[in-house]
């Protein structure tokens, strides 16, 4: 169990107080990356139509985002450990903010590059939050529910995504042409000007959360930050279930974030639902809800059950949904897809939770290798994206089913720690 200092707690009852404000301050974070997150899967159709992309063109607004994970991950564990979890989230906080403000000089100069290079900056910002908070929430407590407390602040990240398609559908698909090869220049400026006002906005509630979190205080847990304890020796890459949880967590971004990449255009298969962008873009409130839906479950259900048996036992139902989606039509595929969301929602949690339990003193490393992994989500949906262009969109789909078969053996055996 993690302890706290002398200095931020005089008794059981305030640590419990301060905990409890702490979560409840975290949990706002996760919202907003997971707002901003799913975001993409709205700028992925929208920018595809306005800039004439195929699939593989467009999936390098996923390559961009969760590229940066692969690069900032490290320089971010390093920078949390030395300057602390407060400051390194409000550090965040700000950089999140550049990248959203950065979308308006893009959107008026009407490039796909400068679009990137938006995306890339913003989610450098999201992977130092990342850095920060999921450790901060696994110590916030005792180690054997780290798994139960971080599901259930992801759900709320979860909230995030399922809110964000709406946001996304009303204010920025709602203005996609219908004619896209028909576009006059003047049209094509307008459709790229459709994402200032959206991310401008998030830019300041960036800001306003920075702002809040470097007036509040926030408790200093020993066990993962303390600053006068003796070096340690060994790494954390000496821990075989965060390096196999590094992996699950790789496949695991890569399948969610190419199966919400995705979703618009499967849903607009003819065979499928054939719905327009608008239209489908609502659908994905039911990907995302229902991960914040299975994330409130699994808060509960993992206080009985071994987090390791819940992760495989949703893995395999995920796998079982994906063959569903590739070989039927109609509203069955569809909604076997739709439902993979719920299947989706402990994962990531439980993953990150196993992975550095047990860490000590490498708690801050382990984090950042685990949100190294995330640049799965550059790299998988990248690769779906050729499956796509090569063998259609319903079938591409087999990548993710391999990608949870692995999730399956991280949960029943690869997450035991060794001796």
């Amino acid at each position: 169990m993690a302890t706290f200092s002398a200095s931020t707690a005089t008794s059981s009852s305030g640590t419990t107080d301060k905990q409890t404000f702490a979560l409840v301050s975290l949990t706002s974070l996760f919202f907003m990356w997971g707002f901003i997150t799913c975001l993409n899967d709205i700028l992925i159709p929208h920018l595809k139509s306005v800039f004439s992309l195929n699939y593989t063109q467009a999936m390098l607004i996923q390559f961009c985002f969760f590229g940066a994970y692969f690069i900032v991950s490290l320089p971010a564990g390093k920078l949390v450990k030395n300057v602390g979890y407060k400051k390194g989230i409000v550090t965040g906080l700000v950089i999140a903010s550049i990248g959203c403000a950065l979308f308006y000089p893009a959107a008026a100069m009407q490039q796909y590059e400068v679009f990137l290079a938006a995306l890339f900056v913003l989610a450098s910002g999201i992977t130092l939050l990342q850095v920060a908070a999921n450790p901060y929430v696994t110590a916030l407590g005792s180690s054997e529910t780290a798994a139960s407390r971080l599901n259930m602040t992801q759900a709320f990240n979860s909230l995030g995504t399922t809110i964000a398609p709406y946001f996304g559908a009303l204010l920025i698909l709602s203005a996609v042409a219908t004619d896209v090869g028909n576009m006059t220049e003047s049209h094509k400026l307008a459709e790229a000007q459709a994402v200032q006002m959206p991310y401008l906005m998030l830019a300041i509630a960036l800001l306003v959360l920075a702002a809040i979190f470097s007036a509040i205080k926030l408790p200093t847990i020993d066990a993962i930050e303390s600053t006068d304890a003796e070096p340690v020796s060994g790494s954390a890459w000496d821990h075989s279930h965060l390096v196999l949880g590094a992996v699950a967590i790789f496949v695991y971004v890569g399948a969610e974030v190419s199966i919400g990449s995705f979703l618009i255009n499967f849903l607009g298969e003819e065979n499928i639902a054939g719905l327009a962008e608008s239209d489908a873009a609502k659908y994905i409130g039911w990907y995302w809800g229902g991960a914040m839906v299975g994330r409130f479950i699994g808060s509960v259900v993992m206080q009985k059950v071994p987090a390791g048996k819940v992760l495989g036992f949703n893995a395999l139902a995920a796998v079982a949904l994906l063959t569903i989606a590739i070989l039927a039509d109609g509203a069955l595929a569809m909604w076997a897809i739709l439902l993979v969301g719920l299947c989706n929602s402990i994962m990531f949690p439980t993953i990150f939770s196993l992975g550095v339990s047990g860490l000590g003193a490498h708690t801050s490393q382990g984090s950042g290798i685990l949100c190294l992994a995330i640049v799965g989500g550059a790299l998988i949906p990248l690769l779906q994206g050729v499956l796509a262009d090569t063998l259609g969109v319903q079938l591409a789909f087999v990548l993710p089913v391999i990608c949870y078969v692995y999730i399956a053996y991280y949960g029943v055996k690869g997450s035991i720690p060794k001796p």
